[in-house]
Order: C-alpha cells, then structure tokens, then sequence
C-alpha cells in the first residue's frame, strides 16, 4: 500500500480528505481496515485543526507488527479514544491507564491516527475485539459513546438497588438508559420536553420527566446517581432537591466554561460530583460483552465515508439534527 485517505479538520472547519502514507508497523502495532467510524461530539473540537478526526473506529485487521501477540489478520476489531499510555506508572499498573500522565488521547499531538478515514495503524494492546453478532454500525458508537457511560455505572460501583438518573436522551444519554436498565437499576430519565418520552420507555426507562417550564420536580425514588449527558448544564435548583443523600453526580459531555453547581444542597446531603473519563481497556472490553450479552444498541444514522458523506455528518451533528448517533460507512 502506498497511501490512503483520511479525512482532516482545516483551520477554517471545512474537513478535507488527505493521502497519507502508512508507517511501519513497529512494535505491536497493527494496521487496520476501517469499515466503519462513529461520529462523536467531542469531534467537533477538532475540526479547525489539522489531525486526523474521529476517534470510534472499528475496521478488519489486515497486518500485525513483530510485536504483536493477540491479533490476527481477518480480525474484526475497534479503537476509541486512548491509543497509548506509558504502561508502568501506578495508575496504568492498575487498569487506570486512561489517567496516565503519559497518555495518548484524540486530538492531541501524541495521535496522529483517526477513524474518518480508510486505513488506521493503532497499537494492538489498545484494540479490542468486536463480539460475533455485533454489526459494525451498532459497535461504532460503544468505542466512546458506550464506553463513556458504561464506565460510570462500573467505575464507581453502582448497586442494581439504586436508582440512577439520565439528563438527556441523545448520543450518549439513549446508551445510558439500555446499560443502566439492563443492569438491573431504577433508570429515570430527565428532558427538556415530552416528546422523546415514548423513546426514552422503549429504551428501558422506568420513569420520565420533563423539566421544561417546571418550577419543581418529582420523582418516586430520589436520585443516586446521576449521568448528564447533555452539553448544557441542568438546572440544578430544580435537580438537587431529587438527589439522594451521598448520591453522585457524574458531568459526561464536554463543555467550555465553568460547572456551577450551589453549595449549600451539597453539603448538606453529602453530594458527590465526579468527573469520568471513557473506559479503561479491561472496562471497554467488558463493555462490548455485556452489549453483545443484552443486546444493546446504538440508534444510528449512517453517511458515507467520503469528503461529501462527512461534511454531511458534521453538519447535521452541528445543527442537531442527528437522531442519536451518527455512524460513517466504508464505500
């Protein structure tokens, strides 16, 4: 293979394909086939600079380097959004290596590799199997999306007697309301309207409320954990009060600015907040089974994998019009 297309940001946001020349596969680094990239809102991030975008691939292995010991060519596999991690310091010794202080995250200078394109070369100790049965289209959004809120609901030892709580029901939120239900919690799901109510039940919801124009809420159970998924901040005037004593609080989408929260409802009630980041490699992996295992999946729109296909993707993400997740295909 001489070259191959990828799909770059610009500096004025206009995503533009590319020819770029695989490397050699050192170490245990493999190359991949991509059939098909999940389209993440942390995506948008990068679209004024110059990297390779998209960071939910999965693709066919088509050659293992020396090093490789696990991966074989014809292997479906996926990626996310950490590629590399130094392996040694405390928290990569145990299972905590998205918190390396050496990590390899998307969209910084230490990856130079992306799903929105024809061909990836990523380490092997950083793919993970795809599960038979498991189409690429649905197992795209789980290597963020998925891996983002399964994380939470396992990192922080979530009890299937507590109640967890939803903000939203978009990319993310409709993937936390399967994998909390199907665990066997009390799933609540918070919105700023009705309209995604019928939607937010057939998910496995238990509960659904609207928050718009509501100067009180009401729950039959209070809140023990709860996943905001939303880009926006909630109200928290009107969410606190439904918090349980020593419940959590754990803000998934990435926004610029401050989170504020009130004080006072924190004290009082031992509230937590805690930030999360996508899934270690043995929590993704687990991830993908209990999926697999209980069927979940994503709800996706699907695009071409050409210049075209993506800025269509792009835009419709921007505009919001992107009916849960959007998923580009190889053609």
């Amino acid at each position: 293979m001489t070259s191959f297309t990828v799909y770059k940001g610009s500096k004025n946001g206009v995503t533009k394909s590319s020819a770029t020349k695989p490397e050699n596969l050192t170490g245990d680094k493999v190359l991949l086939r991509i059939t098909a990239s999940g389209l993440c809102g942390t995506d948008l991030h990068s679209l004024h600079d110059d990297v390779i975008l998209g960071h939910e691939g999965v693709g066919i292995v088509e050659a293992v380097g020396p090093e490789g010991k696990h991966l074989k060519k014809g292997d479906r596999v996926g990626f996310g959004y950490q590629h590399d991690s130094c392996g040694n310091c405390r928290n990569c010794l145990t299972g905590n290596e998205t918190y390396c202080a050496d990590r390899a995250m998307y969209g910084t200078d230490k990856v130079d590799q992306g799903s929105f394109a024809s061909y990836a070369i990523v380490r092997e100790a950083f793919l993970h199997k795809i599960p038979e049965g498991m189409s690429d289209v649905d197992a795209a959004p789980l290597q963020c999306a998925g891996a983002t809120v399964f994380a939470v609901l396992q990192a922080y030892n979530t009890r299937p007697t507590e109640t967890v709580g939803v903000v939203g029901l978009g990319g993310l939120g409709h993937l936390a309301i399967q994998f909390a239900a199907k665990m066997g919690n009390r799933v609540i799901v918070l919105s700023g309207s009705d309209r995604k109510k019928d939607q937010a039940m057939k998910l496995g919801a238990h509960e659904f409320v609207s928050t718009k124009g509501k100067d009180k809420l009401e729950v039959s159970t209070p809140i023990d954990r709860l996943l905001v998924t939303t880009s926006a901040q909630p109200s928290w005037e009107l969410i606190l009060p439904i918090m349980a004593p020593g419940s959590a609080i754990y803000p998934l989408s990435v926004d610029s600015g401050n989170l504020e929260i009130p004080y006072i409802p924190l004290i009082f009630n031992g509230i937590g907040v805690q930030g999360s980041l996508v899934a270690s490699r043995n929590v993704h992996r687990e991830m993908l089974a209990f999926a697999a295992l209980h069927g979940i999946r994503p709800i996706t729109e699907t695009f071409p994998m050409t210049e075209e296909g993506v800025r269509e993707a792009i835009d419709k993400l921007e505009r919001g019009d992107v009916h849960l997740r959007a998923v580009l295909t190889a053609v």
